[in-house]
């Protein structure tokens, strides 16, 4: 049954991105619509950044991961090396747990 559930979830995914390819042709968008596409796509990731950083399941992360998430960023926003930014943020969310702050 799990195998079944597995192949039809594959199946459908690939259908459904197969269908992009094929029907880029037929399909005609709008101009509005096409310079509104990146901007959703990017509040589509910001809001999955967001929900990522500041929910651990369905209740509140506290404020160790939000601090890391934060501090990586900005080391981001500067440039930094991503072992740098990666080794940053997960000292400083494990410094905040284990002075307490959960």
């Amino acid at each position: 049954m799990l195998i079944a559930a597995i192949v039809a979830l594959a199946v459908g995914t690939y259908a459904f991105r197969l269908s992009g390819v094929l029907l880029r042709d037929r399909l005609e968008l709008s101009d509005s619509l096409q310079r509104m596409l990146p901007m959703a796509a990017t509040a589509l990731l910001t809001a999955l950044a967001g929900t990522a950083a500041l929910m651990a399941g369905s209740e509140f992360a506290g404020l160790a991961r939000p601090a890391g998430v934060l501090v990586g960023g900005l080391l981001a926003w500067q440039k930094a090396p991503f072992v740098v930014v990666v080794l940053a943020a997960a000292a400083v969310a494990g410094l905040l747990r284990l002075a307490g702050v959960a």
